[in-house]
């Protein structure tokens, strides 16, 4: 199978990663099954090559991904990582895992910035270029996918902590491999990492069994806040911070409910759309057919991937939001 020059890795990417001896891992604020299995495993990755690993979250690892293999390795300490910059001088590489745009690096953005060379590696479509040294390619079903092959590149041995990591992040982004991204290469690699030791169906049990009956509470007050449109081919549903109080839930509580609704036989589009504080209200849109929710994203400084992509907004209320959404996503469909 020929390669798409999209998918060469650049070799200065691979030549500073060698020549660092410290390395600095970050991924995107909220990080999803992809950003965690993807930071976890390049660690592994980086320390059988002799590297200094500090891996760097905004926030603590969900509890939804609390059983993924070496999370105590995450730090969340700017203090903890200011020593290891300084101790590091100037041998040392960033590297920014699955995000979009520098906006989603968090609060501390300016201040990872600053530090060079900064690596990207990411697969979003929407992606906007940051960084020194970038390796985006839209056509893997994943981040996860890209670290495998990078580890390929490196020489380096793929442990069973990071086949673990790996298939975790490749599983989630691909929707248990149901989603279009999921490619003949992503089924090869998954294999790979099956026979190091991975068993589907113990990730599987993490992934979906393991509800609390706070989120049972929380799915069924949003069930009842579904309203379709677009002679039933969107549908919305939100999440208020009434419900999340009421419930006992959290914010975490929220992830996969948006694709309930994309199952309904007539809906090409699944919105959800989540009162996260502060007057802030954060959107997330999965598709299925020609409708390319990235493209309604960026209408609204947003991003993600043909058919899951998210933005968020302040100042508005959700009906507001949930209008001038579905006013896009009509144009969209049409």
């Amino acid at each position: 199978m020929n390669e798409n020059p999209e998918r060469i890795i650049p070799e200065r990417l691979i030549a500073e990663i060698h020549g660092a001896t410290n390395i600095v891992l970050l991924t995107h604020s909220h990080p999803d099954g992809d950003a965690l299995g993807s930071l976890f495993a390049f660690a592994d990755i980086l320390d059988t090559l002799g590297k200094n690993v500090f891996c760097f979250l905004e926030e603590p690892v969900s509890y939804h991904y609390d059983f993924l293999p070496d999370t105590k390795r995450a730090n969340t300490s700017l203090e903890a990582f200011r020593q290891f910059v300084i101790e590091a001088g100037e041998d040392i590489a960033m590297v920014g895992l699955d995000c979009g745009d520098d906006e989603r690096l968090g609060k501390s953005k300016t201040e990872f910035l600053k530090i060079e060379p900064f690596l990207v590696i990411d697969h979003h479509r929407s992606h906007r270029a940051f960084g020194t040294i970038s390796w985006v390619d839209s056509c893997r079903s994943s981040t996860g996918e890209m670290i495998y092959e990078l580890a390929q590149a490196l020489g380096a041995p793929i442990s069973y902590n990071c086949a673990y990591n790996l298939y975790v992040a490749i599983c989630t982004d691909t929707g248990s491999f149901r989603y279009e991204c999921t490619t003949p290469r992503t089924m090869h690699i998954a294999a790979d990492l099956l026979v190091k030791g991975v068993r589907p169906e113990e990730v599987g049990s993490h992934l979906y069994d393991k509800y609390s009956i706070e989120r049972l509470k929380l799915m069924e007050m949003v069930l009842a806040t579904i309203t379709l449109c677009s002679h039933d081919q969107i549908a919305f549903m939100h999440v208020s911070s009434k419900m999340l109080k009421e419930s006992g839930a959290t914010i975490q509580d929220v992830e996969g409910f948006v694709d309930l609704p994309r199952s309904l036989h007539s809906v090409k589009v699944a919105v959800l759309l989540k009162e996260t504080g502060n007057g802030l209200i954060a959107v997330s849109m999965r598709a299925k057919g020609q409708c390319d929710v990235a493209a309604v994203a960026k209408e609204f400084d947003g991003g993600g991937h043909r058919n899951a992509a998210g933005f968020r907004c302040h100042g508005k209320t959700i009906d507001q939001v949930q209008l001038e959404v579905g006013d896009a996503l009509s144009r969209s469909l049409s």
